[in-house]
């Protein structure tokens, strides 16, 4: 039944699936930079170059996977994947866009676990905060300009970040607070509302669907088909849980690894607006109820994740090798920290291709679905505000050794201790802050930047 797609002849105008995969290598190789660099590269690459699809079928599978949990990147990965070469095209398209970053988060997470607290290493770790600061900051002013178009928008954002930074909300009520807020005012016909939002890439000469390989019918494989949609979401369900449930069964249900998998679940379900807007909740989480992390190692895990290819999610790769390697219990640390590395990156992206493949054949339903697309506009104004939030955590966290934690009101508020400042990681922020919003600096030198300058501040205070 999985493969019935499959076995269907390709159409004559079309690739060879060989082919396909190393246009799917080549734009895994590229994948830097967030969604948004994402976005554009295979933009670029499908559209403008290859021509596999047209502007207008591109952007319709781009909204409809913006309205789904997970990295929207990869989901359009698998989505035009699936297109091109059905079921084994998605799988493959998907595979290949999270392959790089998985085995380059792996080996830095054993690099990191194993010498992080060795001088050098600990030094470059120094230096990567201060970029990863203010690359959040950036992501915040980047979604700000293109969520905060009206009055209402902006009093969402503010809202939400009042919630999770002052009354501790949880990150997934904020979330589906703000979704039902823009579909009700969708469906009233509030202007705030009925614009929808997105970030295609802009490009000056659009491509016609008809001048493209799938052209402008729906192939046959992609029309409709509720008993194979039922079939492989059963499947993939299946997959999904099964290494959680085996956990819970041979380690025992409160067995760290199988609190990692119950946990990051849950956040796939949950993990819409992006990869910044979920890590403020993965950020508490793992900090202040799990303690798996200490509050500057997840920027460390980011820092990781900004600079190797493939979702920024993956840095959740980090959280649960670091959770399982400090809570091993009968195993050994590294044989722990690898299996929970492996673990939350099953079980964050499996999920990605149950969503695509149960509601991709049907998308032509949420064409100009404009109470979804108000939902979409709230939600992302929300992000803004999550965002907001991950970036004021971290910077508390990271440039202040002591917080004090006021109660009041139901209101918990954490305030710094100004005596524990950390100048020199201040200091490098600043200076990394220059060199983003001054000079233009582009990610990969700043971070570059700000490691070697960590480096060298070792060298010479270690030689002073």
């Amino acid at each position: 039944m999985l493969d019935s797609q499959i076995e269907t002849p390709i159409p004559s105008k079309s690739i060879s699936f060989g082919e396909a995969l190393k246009v799917w290598a080549r734009v895994a190789a590229l994948s830097f930079g967030g969604p948004a660099g994402q976005i554009a590269v295979m933009h670029r690459i499908l559209v403008e170059e290859k021509r596999w699809l047209g502007e207008r079928r591109f952007l319709h599978a781009l909204n409809y996977c913006m309205l789904l949990p997970g990295p929207e990147a990869q989901q359009l990965a698998i989505y035009i994947g699936w297109l091109m070469h059905r079921t084994i095209g998605g799988f493959a398209a998907g595979i290949l866009f999270v392959a790089p970053g998985f085995l380059a988060i792996m080996a830095l997470s054993v690099l990191y676990a194993l010498f992080g607290q060795v001088g050098p290493v600990a030094a470059l770790f120094f230096g990567l905060k201060a970029a990863v600061l203010v690359v959040v900051v950036e992501a915040v002013l980047r979604v700000g300009r293109r969520s905060l178009k009206s009055r209402a928008m902006i009093a969402i954002a503010a809202v939400a970040f009042l919630a999770l930074f002052v009354f501790k909300v949880p990150f997934p009520i904020v979330i589906v607070t703000a979704g039902l807020i823009g579909f009700v005012g969708a469906r009233l016909g509030v202007a705030a509302f009925l614009k929808a939002s997105g970030h295609g890439p802009a490009s000056g000469h659009e491509v016609a669907d008809a001048d493209t390989i799938l052209g402008e019918d729906t192939p046959e494989h992609a029309r409709p088909n509720l008993r194979w949609s039922l079939s492989i979401s059963a499947a993939l369900l299946l997959a999904w849980w099964a290494p959680v449930g085996i956990s819970a069964l041979v380690l025992g249900p409160n067995a760290t690894l199988t609190h990692i998998g119950l946990f990051f679940s849950k956040m796939a379900m949950v993990t819409f607006g992006g990869a910044y807007a979920v890590l403020a909740y993965v950020a508490q989480e793992a900090v202040g109820t799990y303690h798996w992390l200490r509050p500057g190692e997840m920027l460390d895990g980011l820092g990781m994740a900004e600079t190797t290819p493939g979702p920024l999610i993956i840095v959740t790769q980090f959280v649960g090798f670091m959770g399982a390697y400090r809570n091993a219990g009968s195993l050994s640390p590294l044989t722990a920290a690898i299996l929970g590395g492996v673990l939350t990156t099953w079980v964050t992206f499996v999920p990605c291709f149950l969503w695509i493949f149960l509601g991709a054949p049907f998308i032509e339903a949420l064409r100009g679905a404009r109470a979804l697309n108000g939902a979409l506009s709230a939600i992302s104004a929300a992000v803004v505000g999550v965002i907001m939030n991950l970036a004021l955590w971290f910077a508390l966290h990271v440039l202040f050794a002591r917080m004090t934690v006021l109660d009041a009101l139901g209101a918990r508020l954490e305030v710094p201790d100004l005596s524990s400042l950390n100048l020199p990681s201040a200091l490098l922020a600043l200076a990394a802050a220059i060199a983003a919003f001054r000079f233009k600096v582009p990610m990969i030198p700043l971070v570059a930047g700000c490691s070697a300058a960590g480096v060298l501040f070792f060298l010479l205070v270690a030689h002073s």
